[in-house]
Formats: structure tokens, C-alpha cells, sequence
């Protein structure tokens, strides 16, 4: 399953820079691509097409195409996934992915994809691995280094060696909450998209072994009948550091993690999600002339919580004017950029109810342009210590060969993704 060639381009279709790594197509096969894409329109354009032949994998970035062709039967989600960390791994060592920062270091590039992929299959694609035997100051040296250790064992995602003075891992877990209310109050669209992220500080190779709740349960499991009140993941993804194998056995996550800063996993639940806060709004136009804005914030969650944060947009006439408003709670403020009011609430506990009157000057907007346009009302906040789906972390275990002990930290986070409730 391997590629043939990697190709760099400009929009134009000129050849910026190419490595061939098995020797099976030609140079302009590059002028083939570029005939194709500009023979298609923009919205026919697939990333992975097959013509003649040869399959062409592509991603376009910024003002470059970087490409992959195969005339073998290739994993094409894998080679596409290849061009990403790719693209990942210039942009951590040039910043900025372009033209430019391209030709100014054709020699490092050069010596990375021959690290990053051997005859035609993916090696190391970690940047934080790769920095440490290719940089700069490498060409100036009369001994070439030895790769790192990383690149020779099982573990490529992490170093040994690492030591730290005070060992602990951060845990938390994330939940973006995506709701979309018709007018009538009928919920027509909700969804949890979350992730686990973890910030590892432990010394040496440890293992740690994470258990979630009972009620959890994945789509792999392939379950007919679900328990009563149980979470159902879909579209879970695990980083590479994780043993699959130990967790379709048991369900235990098991992992070696990378030093620092990474994504442990990341889920989504599509089931009917009771809005947390729920926004009404009532809109009274009088003789042409001006509209009021009687708005109520309603939070739907237990008392003992405390959304943080809260931001509520309310659309308005393009050309209103004059703003006055009164709150029992927070401040309000006219957004004239996004043509929108900003109710904005430091602190909303749950089980409360707030109301919030406005008042503008309509100078040219008729009653007919206030009944057309109605974009949906958006709200920003943050929910500390609370998951929406209910998912809870019942251990973390730490186990490393020296025996030392380390502190694991747990915290809980709901956040608005794309929330929005239409206007009446």
C-alpha cells in the first residue's frame, strides 16, 4: 500500500518540490493533476480521484497543492492522513507553510520526507520527535546524530529519560454542546462533541490506566439493546498511544502518554439534548419608527451548577439606532459589527430565570424588512465541573518501574459549540 511520490505545488501547478521514492511515475504526472483539477469545477473536485490508472491524493493549503500519487492499491484514507501530518510537521518547524518559507529550506525538507516515509510507506510523523535529531544546527555539525530512541522502540510518541522533579497528569474532559431550537420550541438538532485532553508532567515510561463509568458504552460494542440511562459514543477516536487491544477486551484505556500537552480521545453523542440555557425573546414594533426587545434567559441545569460567562446575541435591524437597555442582571451592550445586542452574564446559576428590555430607533426599516430578516439568537457559556452526557473518569491509575508517586488531576468542562435558537 505504499505511495509512489510526494509532490509540492503552487496554484499554478509549478513543480516546487517532489520526491519520488519509488520510481514508477513520471515527472509530469504533476501536469496531469493540475489538467484535471482545472478541467473540474471547484464544488466536483474530490481529494482522492483516480484517473488512467494512477490515484491521485490531494490537500490544498493556503496557496499550495500538496499531493501523493500511487499506481498500487493504497490505503487512500491513510495517505491522506499522511499529507495532513505532513502539513503539521513544516508548519511546526517554518511557522508558516509557503512559497517562500518552502524554498528557503529545500535541505531540511528534503531530509524530512526521507525520515517521514520510506520507499513509499509513513515512518515518523511526530514533530515533537523529529525536531530532535533534524534541525538547523544539524548541517553545521561534522558528526551526524543518532536518531532518538523514540524512533526505534514501539513507543515513538515519547522520549526516555524524561524527568521531572513533581510528578502529575491533568485531566479533562471536554463537552461541546450543539443545539438548534425552532421558533415553536421544538428542538430540531442536538449533539455532544467531546474530547479527553491530557497534560502529562510524569518522568520515565509510565502507564496509566483509565476507567470510565458504567453507564458509558461505545459504538463498537454493536449492542442491540442499550441499558436504561446509558451513554452510547459514536465517532470515537484514541491517539495512537492507546492499546486497542486491551481496550476491546475489557474497555480499560490503557496508554503510555506523550510528555505534556495531547488529545487522549475525542466522541460524540447524537441524542436529544434539553437546552441548558433557554433563551426567549419577544419583539414589538411600533409604528415604524422603533422596536422593543423583551428577552428572557432561563437556565435549565441544577442550582448547584454555575454557567460562567454567559454571552447572548440578539439580532437587530442593520440600521437601529439610539439603544436603550435595562437588565436585572449583567450588563448589555449594542454589537453594531454583528448588528446584534450582547446580554453578557459573568455568572448564571442554574434554576434561575433573568429578563432583559431593549429599545431602538428604527430611522428607515419598515415592519415588512423586520419580519424578513431574523437571523437566531446565539449563546456562549461555560459550565465548570458538568458533563451534559454524564460521563464521569472512575479512575486513573499511574503505574511506572521506579515506584514513584503522582498526582492525578480530573476536571470537567461544558462549553457551547454552535447553539442557536430561532427567532418567533
Amino acid at each position: 500500500m505504499p505511495a509512489s511520490a510526494i509532490f509540492v505545488l503552487d496554484l499554478k501547478g509549478k513543480v516546487l518540490l517532489w520526491r519520488d521514492y519509488r520510481g514508477d511515475v513520471p515527472l509530469n504526472i504533476a501536469e496531469r493533476f493540475m489538467n484535471i483539477i482545472m478541467a473540474k469545477d471547484e464544488q466536483d473536485v474530490r481529494p482522492i480521484f483516480e484517473e488512467d490508472g494512477v490515484t491521485y491524493i490531494y490537500v490544498k493549503y493556503k496557496n499550495l497543492y500538496i499531493m501523493t500519487v500511487t499506481k498500487h492499491n493504497a490505503d487512500a484514507a491513510m495517505l491522506l492522513i499522511f499529507l495532513y501530518k505532513l502539513i503539521q510537521v513544516f508548519t511546526a518547524y517554518f511557522q508558516e507553510l509557503e512559497e517562500e518559507s518552502l524554498k528557503d529550506n529545500f535541505v531540511i525538507i528534503y531530509e524530512l520526507l526521507d525520515e517521514m516515509m520510506d520507499f513509499g510507506y509513513p515512518q515518523a510523523t511526530d514533530a515533537q520527535i523529529l525536531q530532535e535529531f533534524i534541525t538547523q544546527e544539524f548541517y553545521k555539525m561534522e558528526q551526524q546524530p543518532r536518531p532518538p530512541p523514540a524512533l526505534t522502540t514501539a513507543v515513538s510518541w515519547r522520549s526516555e529519560g524524561i524527568k521531572y522533579r513533581k510528578n502529575e497528569v491533568f485531566l479533562d474532559v471536554i463537552e461541546n454542546v450543539n443545539v438548534l431550537v425552532a421558533a415553536n420550541g421544538t428542538v430540531l438538532r442536538s449533539e455532544i462533541v467531546g474530547s479527553v485532553q491530557v497534560r502529562s508532567y510524569l518522568s520515565g515510561m509510565p502507564e496509566l490506566r483509565l476507567g470510565l463509568n458504567d453507564r458509558v458504552q461505545f459504538e463498537s460494542n454493536a449492542q442491540r439493546s442499550l441499558k436504561k440511562g446509558a451513554i452510547e459514543m459514536e465517532d470515537v477516536i484514541f491517539h495512537q498511544c492507546v492499546r486497542l487491544s486491551r481496550f476491546d477486551s475489557d474497555r480499560t484505556i490503557s496508554f503510555i502518554p506523550p510528555d505534556k500537552d495531547f488529545e487522549l480521545m475525542s466522541y460524540r453523542l447524537n441524542t436529544q439534548i434539553k437546552p441548558l440555557i433557554w433563551v426567549e425573546a419577544i419583539v414589538e414594533s411600533h409604528e415604524r419608527s422603533r422596536v422593543e426587545y423583551l428577552v428572557k434567559a432561563r437556565s435549565q441545569f441544577k442550582a448547584r451548577s454555575t454557567a460562567n460567562n454567559v454571552g447572548i446575541f440578539i439580532p437587530v435591524p442593520p440600521d437601529a439606532d439610539s439603544p436603550k437597555f435595562r437588565a436585572n442582571v449583567g450588563t448589555v451592550k449594542y454589537v453594531p459589527e454583528r448588528d446584534a445586542i450582547l446580554w453578557y452574564i459573568p455568572k448564571f446559576q442554574g434554576a434561575r430565570e433573568y429578563l432583559m428590555r431593549a429599545h431602538f430607533g428604527l430611522p428607515s426599516t419598515t415592519s415588512e424588512d423586520l419580519a424578513q430578516a431574523k437571523p437566531p439568537i446565539t449563546v456562549k457559556f461555560e459550565i465548570p465541573y458538568f458533563t451534559v452526557s454524564g460521563i464521569q473518569v472512575r479512575y486513573l491509575k499511574i503505574i511506572e518501574r521506579s515506584g514513584y508517586q503522582a498526582l492525578p488531576w480530573v476536571r470537567y468542562i461544558t462549553k457551547s459549540g454552535d447553539y442557536q435558537l430561532r427567532l418567533s
